[in-house]
């Protein structure tokens, strides 16, 4: 998360230790690792800076 306050841009983070619905949407997205990133319908599953940089045009 800190990579994308950096770059400004804005994101709803969701703690899966403290809510089951976060939990329960992640796992039906097909993931069961942090971080899972979604952008425009697209999962990105652990962090890699390259695809997300480029997802988001920063």
């Amino acid at each position: 998360m800190e990579f994308l306050s950096q770059k400004g841009v804005e994101f709803t983070e969701k703690n899966i230790r403290t809510d089951l619905d976060a939990m329960q949407e992640m796992v039906k997205m097909g993931s069961q690792a942090t971080p899972t990133t979604v952008i425009d319908g697209e999962t990105i599953i652990g962090f890699d800076r390259d695809k997300i940089s480029d997802k988001l045009g920063i």
